[in-house]
């Protein structure tokens, strides 16, 4: 076996854990193993007792699936395979060094804070008895955005030397001097004590990157505020002269639960996730947070948005907890390896450090806004929109579903979708079945160079039998030349496999991936969402042995969709139109819809498919791509014999009737006519989740007055008062209305008499 031993912060774990290298221990302990990463960083590994070698992962400054190769003789690489690079704070705590009580470490030097500070590890990752405590800092130096910029990652000095490898280590921090005092960013790395000060690539363990408070000079003990200040109206001259990167930044969603359905475009920031307790060191009063998943093109920044527990955006106007943009977006952005595109680096050399001076370290938090200030809503656009109508038609009829929607010059936004056996939810709202069996071109947009594919088979009943109706097994996506991403059922019900270019993803151990031109996340085996750069977004679900597929486009789409899910162009009536631009109307019988479904179907020039068993080569790869011998029931009937269909009525009422009784009684199972019915519903929140919503933006406080009320969203009311002596001239209430302007006249907080203030602007 070889596996790895981490040796920097962006690190996991080495995948294809190669061969085993030799069968007598003693031996394999001589060899020299040589491990070369993206064919021309060399590092140099190791054999331990127990014969299983281990690689040296190198520092990189880059995340995601990074190719090495294995050489034993020192010559031939003969062996390969692939090492995630993860994001520091997405390592599992088992595999880095932990600042113990971190409160006390990011403040210490200020008032009452001192003492000892304290560090823990699993000392069995590292392969000696003794080891170094090294601390190490970051900076990047040269012109912004320039070929002059680079990152600096440097050596400072050692905390403890030759200490035993106990798991633990204490010191009492001493007073520095310029110019090791001068770095404030940093991780602490602990190594064998045999490497020499400062080595790079070796076996070690690492800390996260955190504010170096204890590494600070004397000026910052005696006067952290002052010394913070001086840092912040620093670092408020430099941002003046850099370019502004903010006109470039997507804008917020406008509510908590659009930000949470967007999951095309933002995805949860592990620095407040409400799923794990809503702990916002950054943003006191915010309960969960999303960042942008994609960094602006041109300077590489990244987009934060936060939310309190009403559900409302927390802006930076109101509040030190409110939602920050990011010079350096916090997950870096391709190619990496440069400032300010660093993964977690550069984020915290810009955005992160800075918060420190301006309002941690001290009270300055104007300086900090006035460069990071929040982005409301008034921009923003869900993903795609559509009518709040859907037509459908299965073979216990032709129904028409109305949600709970209220009419309004806005579509409602939805995304388009396929469950249950298998129904069609169209990006523009038509519904219908189409139960065939093979492979075939869901969606694919020219334009995006965006293809998802599906596969569908033939359910089978408790018994064994083949029931003449088909589900959804699997996925398989791509986008302008990136890594292909395969999701489908596995052996296990209700589970899904991740295949990545045709070999199975494991997220035992991280749930997120950042892949070539892709972003997998995985927290449990029943839901994978892959995001792409475009801002697409397809999450897959496994429920009852079936797969849900949704997918959601932001507007950039608009004319640019063709397949099962639809022409994405507001129009419903030319859903259902296949290559050839004949067009099916929903209406269509049962057999005409199948007929249109049957002429989506791919090629295997064109299949972006794994076909990894005897099964799957011969009922798929060597078979019809639309098998033509799989015809299924175009309808089911209402036997009042029937012993299942009075628990079917009963069950299925309400939004998604129809296609709960067609799918149990079809299938024959409750549990698949109830899984459907409560994918419809999950489909039908979306939408409702989705939905615009119209903001005033926000409305500042006039001077020498106040404001009562943080909402911005139409309707909302804020109040406005005057300090003690003044006189508030303008408007006292205003209300955002539906034209996205607030009600009434500016207000002006005013002492004695002052003539000329004419209340007649609108914000």
């Amino acid at each position: 076996m070889l596996r790895y031993c981490p040796s920097r912060l962006l690190r996991s774990l080495v995948t294809l854990m190669c061969v085993q290298l030799l069968s007598e221990t003693n031996v394999c302990q001589q060899i020299a193993v040589l491990c070369r990463f993206k064919s021309d960083t060399v590092t140099r590994g190791y054999v331990d007792t127990g014969g299983v070698g281990h690689c040296v992962s190198p520092m990189l400054f880059e995340t995601g699936w990074i190719p090495f190769d294995v050489s034993t003789d020192g010559v031939t690489y003969s062996m390969a395979g692939s090492w995630l690079s993860v994001h520091h704070s997405k390592l599992a705590e088992e595999f880095k060094v932990s600042l113990v009580n971190e409160t006390k470490w990011q403040y210490y030097g200020t008032q009452d804070v001192g003492g000892a500070l304290e560090m823990v590890w699993n000392a069995s990752l590292i392969n000696a008895k003794r080891v170094n405590v090294e601390l190490w800092g970051y900076q990047e130096t040269g012109m912004p955005y320039s070929d002059t910029w680079q990152a600096d990652w440097r050596y400072l000095y050692s905390m403890g030397r030759d200490v035993p490898n106990s798991g633990s280590f204490r010191f009492v921090p001493e007073l520095l001097q310029t110019p090791r005092s001068d770095w404030d960013v940093g991780s602490i790395r602990v190594c064998p004590s045999t490497e020499p000060d400062g080595a790079r690539n070796v076996n070690a363990l690492w800390s996260g990157a955190h504010a170096l408070a204890y590494n600070l000079d004397e000026a910052f003990r005696k006067d952290p505020a002052a010394w913070a200040l001086e840092k912040c109206l620093q670092w408020d001259q430099e941002e003046k002269r850099i370019a502004s990167f903010l006109s470039e930044i997507t804008d917020c969603p406008c509510t908590l639960v659009q930000a949470r359905a967007d999951t095309g475009r933002f995805h949860t920031d592990y620095g407040c996730d409400i799923e794990k307790g809503s702990v916002c060191t950054y943003h006191p009063g915010a309960v969960h947070c999303v960042r942008a998943i994609q960094a602006s093109p041109e300077y590489g920044a990244g987009q934060q948005c936060c939310y309190d527990h009403t559900g409302a955006q927390v802006l930076t106007g109101d509040s030190i907890g409110g939602s920050t943009p990011d010079r350096g977006h916090d997950w870096g952005a391709p190619p990496y390896r440069s400032p300010p595109r660093v993964p977690g680096f550069s984020h915290w050399k810009y955005d992160v450090i800075t918060f420190y001076y301006c309002c941690l370290w001290s009270d300055n938090c104007d300086y900090y806004f006035n460069h990071r200030p929040s982005s409301d809503c008034r921009t923003y656009k869900p993903p795609k929109s559509a009518p709040f109508l859907y037509h459908l038609r299965t073979g216990i009829g032709t129904v028409t579903l109305e949600l709970a929607l209220r009419r309004d010059p806005f579509y409602v936004s939805v995304a388009a979708s396929v469950l249950g056996d298998p129904h069609f939810l169209t990006f523009d709202g038509v519904t219908y079945t189409f139960n065939g069996k093979g492979e075939y071109l869901l969606l694919h947009s020219l334009t995006h160079e965006l293809t998802v594919q599906g596969r569908t088979e033939p359910m089978t009943s408790e018994n064994g039998s083949v029931i003449m109706a088909t589900r959804l097994s699997s996925v398989a996506m791509r986008e302008n030349g990136s890594d292909v991403i395969e999701v489908r059922l596995s052996d296990r019900p209700t589970h899904l496999q991740v295949l990545l270019n045709q070999k199975v993803l494991s997220f035992s151990e991280q749930s997120w991936m950042d892949l070539k031109g892709a972003f997998v996340f995985s927290s449990d085996p029943q839901n994978v969402t892959v995001m792409f750069p475009s801002g697409a977004g397809v999450e897959v679900r496994g429920r009852a042995e079936v797969m849900t597929l949704t997918v959601l486009l932001p507007q950039e789409f608009k004319h640019h969709t063709q397949g099962l899910l639809g022409n994405m162009n507001d129009d419903p009536d030319d859903d259902l139109t296949s290559r050839d631009g004949e067009v099916t109307f929903a209406n269509s019988t049962a057999q005409d819809i199948f007929t249109y479904g049957a002429r989506w179907a791919i090629t295997n020039e064109s299949s972006l498919f794994t076909y990894d068993s005897e099964f799957l080569l011969n009922e798929y790869y060597f078979a019809p791509k639309h098998d033509p011998t799989f015809i299924p029931n175009f309808s089911v009937g209402k036997d009042p014999s029937d012993p299942l269909l009075e628990p079917v009525l009963k069950m299925c009422s309400g939004v998604g009737a129809s296609i709960c009784k067609y799918d149990a009684l079809s299938t024959r199972s409750l549990e698949m006519g109830n899984m459907t019915l409560l994918s419809l519903r999950s489909h039908a929140a979306s939408v409702q989740d989705l939905r615009p919503v119209l903001s005033c933006g926000w409305l500042q406080p006039p001077k020498h007055g106040q404001k009562e009320g943080t909402l911005y969203l139409e309707g909302a009311k804020v109040v406005i008062s005057c300090n003690q002596g003044y006189h508030l001239y303008g408007s006292q209430e205003r209300i955002c209305q539906g034209d996205g302007h607030w009600s009434g006249d500016k207000t002006y907080c005013l002492s004695g008499v002052v003539q000329g203030i004419r209340g007649t602007s609108q914000l």
